[in-house]
Order: structure tokens, then C-alpha cells, then sequence
């Protein structure tokens, strides 16, 4: 009887197996396998960064609220609440639905035609104008209701 990975490599197709015919897997995959591995690089790798980053903030704090408990259980818990979220964090990003995300998005990202820097400026300061303008005429409208409920005796 053949193993599994054997049945996959072979001609012929069990239900078990996915893949076009030049690329099999079994759907046993490992937790730790990097799936489609020259796929969706910077996005997977900036969005574990970006799990990361929050964790160790998150530890960072948690550390500071388990002062009292001594140093081997302030650093400790959130040292392996950092490794836990970080195994989380790479099991999430190679998930093959999670993946096929980030890396369509990735292939999105590079169909966009980004601004050049002279309109981008532009664009800038037409927001900023726009932004002051309402904050000016928001500041005119409060001043008017401010004088209308003086003379009517609200406060």
C-alpha cells in the first residue's frame, strides 16, 4: 500500500490530494510549512512584523503590571506571550487561505498607479486649505450660536 505522499506523486488522483498535476500537497499540512513560499513576501512578512510589534508592546506593558510578582514571572509571562502570539502570528500569515489573501493583495498593490510627488503635494495642500476653511466657518457658526443662546438666556 502506498503512503499518502507517494499516492500524491503518482499518476493518478486520490480525493485526498489538490494541486494542478505539477504541483501536489496533501491537505495534511504542517503548522510550521511556508506555504507558497516565493508568493506575497512583503506582505506576509510586514503583517507578522505588524503582529509582532503589537505583542511585544502588549508584553511590554504586561510586564510593568506584574512588577510585584518578581522578575522571573514579570519577564517570563509575557516573554511566552510574545512566543505564543508569534507562533499564532506565522501559523495565521501561512495559512492557505490567509496567504492566498496576502498575496493577491500584494499582486493588487502592484497593479496601482501611485501619484508622483508633485501631485501628491498638491493633493496635500488642498486638504489642508479645505481642512482650515470648515474649521473656520465651524468656529464662526459656534461663536453665532454662542452670542444667540447669551441674548436668549440659555447657558
Amino acid at each position: 500500500m502506498r503512503s499518502e505522499l507517494e499516492a500524491c506523486r503518482a499518476d493518478w488522483k486520490p480525493p485526498n490530494c489538490i494541486g494542478d498535476g505539477n504541483h501536489k500537497e496533501t491537505n495534511v499540512v504542517s503548522m510550521f510549512k511556508i506555504y507558497k513560499v516565493t508568493q506575497g513576501r512583503y506582505t506576509r512578512t510586514l503583517t507578522f512584523a505588524g503582529a509582532m510589534l503589537i505583542a511585544v508592546s502588549g508584553a511590554y506593558v504586561l510586564s510593568r503590571q506584574l512588577y510585584s510578582l518578581g522578575p522571573y514571572l514579570r519577564y517570563g509571562i509575557p516573554s511566552l506571550v510574545v512566543v505564543l502570539i508569534g507562533l499564532l502570528a506565522f501559523w495565521m500569515v501561512n495559512r492557505s487561505r490567509s496567504a492566498d489573501f496576502l498575496i493577491a493583495t500584494e499582486g493588487e498593490m502592484k497593479k496601482v498607479a501611485w501619484s508622483g510627488k508633485k501631485e501628491v503635494i498638491g493633493s496635500t495642500k488642498v486638504v489642508i486649505v479645505t481642512t482650515v476653511m470648515i474649521a473656520l466657518l465651524l468656529f464662526g457658526v459656534d461663536i453665532l450660536f454662542g452670542a444667540l443662546f447669551r441674548v436668549i438666556g440659555v447657558h
